[in-house]
């Protein structure tokens, strides 16, 4: 028979709670957050003459919710929100994933 396989979970022991500081080791690894207003397709023709001002019409309408992507993976949906003078995204709803 082969070496007993090591468990990294103990049945008897209680679950315990987590909080932030469990999570300290990874505070200082970057990660790339995107807020994801719309999309268009456009011709690369096109994508050269546009200039500052210029109105570019997105796949979804004002109002509707935008996606959040953390690592190239959707984790959330949002609302735009105005903080003084700058833009903001607010969660409305966490994506569950598959793991």
């Amino acid at each position: 028979m082969g070496a007993p396989r090591k468990s990294s979970v103990i049945d008897d022991e209680p679950v315990t709670a987590r909080t932030a500081a469990d999570l300290e080791a990874v505070f200082d690894v970057p990660v790339k957050v995107s807020a994801i207003l719309g999309q268009a397709r456009m011709q690369v023709s096109d994508l050269v003459k546009l200039s500052t001002g210029t109105v570019l019409e997105l796949d979804r309408k004002v109002g509707e919710a935008i996606d959040i992507y953390v690592n190239n993976r959707l984790v959330a949906r949002g609302e735009v929100v105005l903080v003084e003078d700058r833009l903001g995204v607010t969660m409305t709803e966490i994506i569950k994933g598959e793991r």
